[in-house]
């Protein structure tokens, strides 16, 4: 699965830490994450991150594109809901392709850990179907 790692400044510790206490789980996975944020979590871990720009710099945009194309199969975004960030429009956006894209998104550690805990057990298996599906669907657009 692939899997997008996302904090904003004041979570990037959150994040961090939720990733060492889950690295095993990880570590099984394709993963993806703004700049800072995939230095931090790579540095810490281990863990082999495909890194974008940060996410002020069109790296929540580059994710949004993954979405859309139904490459990106959770997201884990640690958001800030108390500091107000400067490409909220951008931060909307992903979280709107999430609900349209139905790619699970979890905001908080709390609900990270739900996401993560579903997926060691294979309760996100139904997006492989859909990329099943869809790599299907392009064959026969291609004809």
């Amino acid at each position: 699965m692939n899997i997008a790692l996302i904090a904003h400044d004041k979570k990037k510790d959150d994040l961090v830490r939720f990733a060492m206490a889950y690295t095993e789980i990880l570590k099984d996975h394709t993963l993806f994450a703004t700049g800072t944020t995939g230095l931090r979590i790579m540095e810490a871990t281990g863990l082999t991150i495909h890194r974008f720009q940060s996410g002020p710099l069109g790296g929540d945009q580059e994710i949004g594109a993954m979405i859309a194309k139904n490459k990106m199969d959770v997201v884990l975004f640690f958001r800030d809901p108390l500091t107000a960030q400067p490409h909220e429009p951008d931060v909307s956006a992903l979280i709107r392709l999430c609900d349209v894209y139905a790619v699970p998104l979890a905001t908080n550690m709390g609900t990270a850990e739900i996401i993560i805990k579903g997926l060691e057990r294979g309760d996100i298996s139904w997006r492989e179907i859909i990329a099943e599906r869809n790599a299907e669907a392009s064959k026969d657009f291609k004809k």
